[in-house]
């Protein structure tokens, strides 16, 4: 069903589909790429408190 919507849109459409679709998988891939860096940085931050917290010395 999905591959011959695409198909339909193409022959309809020209050109302007595929492209449409190559910049909404290309934004796909960036927020992805975002989403990894955000949580590595959340899971070093995480870490570096925790780190921090055990050589406080306790009152």
């Amino acid at each position: 069903m999905g591959s011959d919507l695409i198909l339909k849109l193409v022959a309809d459409h020209g050109p302007w589909v595929l492209l449409v679709f190559y910049l909404l998988y290309r934004d796909l891939q960036k927020d992805q790429a975002t989403r990894a860096v955000l949580d590595k940085n959340t899971a070093i931050l995480t870490e570096m408190a925790t780190i921090i917290k055990e050589r406080l010395p306790r009152a």
